[in-house]
């Protein structure tokens, strides 16, 4: 059983991922994996440069910010990227998810539809919060301000659109404890923390 971990930016993904790694759970995190596949692979590299330069790279690592220039400025840029790299990301889900040992197993992203992962999860738990405590959480975290956030808040899907797959809210609003909730979302999979 594969299980999304999604929600928007601020939302607390990676506390309730942290959480169920310490539980001895297996989660892969899209971003930062995406990240890594970015740098090592020669296939994405290739790709990379021959359709928006040399020097997107910089020493053979990704200069992100010049990509961010590149796909800020042009749409097509955007989805020739995701093109790229949103394959090479399922793909290596599906090698990481043969070594795990224990299920159900956990993947985290903020772009489940878009990455094409609705494909691939039984599940999907959603991580909402109210948008003042995501504003403060992203604004701290990122040294950034309001407006900032705002931009991305209203550049992301709010709610995941799943058909045929059952989707739980787990709220992280500093009010509610988040453990009984992922130990009751974990029961109906006869699994606890």
């Amino acid at each position: 059983m594969i299980i999304a971990i999604t929600g928007g930016i601020g939302a607390g993904k990676s506390v309730v991922s942290s959480i169920l790694r310490v539980a001895g759970y297996g989660v892969y995190d899209c971003d930062s994996r995406a990240k890594e596949l970015m740098n090592t692979s020669v296939a994405i590299k290739q790709a990379l440069t021959s359709k928006l330069g040399g020097d997107i790279y910089s020493g053979g690592t990704l200069n992100r910010q010049a990509l961010s220039n590149i796909i800020f400025n042009d749409s097509n840029a955007l989805v020739f990227v995701n093109s790229v790299v949103h394959p090479a990301v399922r793909d290596d889900i599906k090698l990481w998810v043969e070594q795990q040992d224990r299920a159900p197993v956990f993947i985290e992203t903020a772009i489940l539809n878009e990455s094409g992962l609705n494909t691939m999860v039984d599940e999907v738990w959603n991580v909402v919060a109210p948008i003042e405590t995501r504003i403060a959480r992203v604004m701290n975290r990122n040294s950034t301000t309001r407006e900032k956030v705002l931009e991305r808040i209203a550049q992301q899907q709010e709610r995941p659109q799943c058909d045929n797959i059952k989707v739980i809210d787990i709220i992280n609003d500093n009010n509610i404890p988040l453990l009984p909730q992922l130990a009751n979302a974990l029961s109906h999979c006869n699994l606890g923390l």
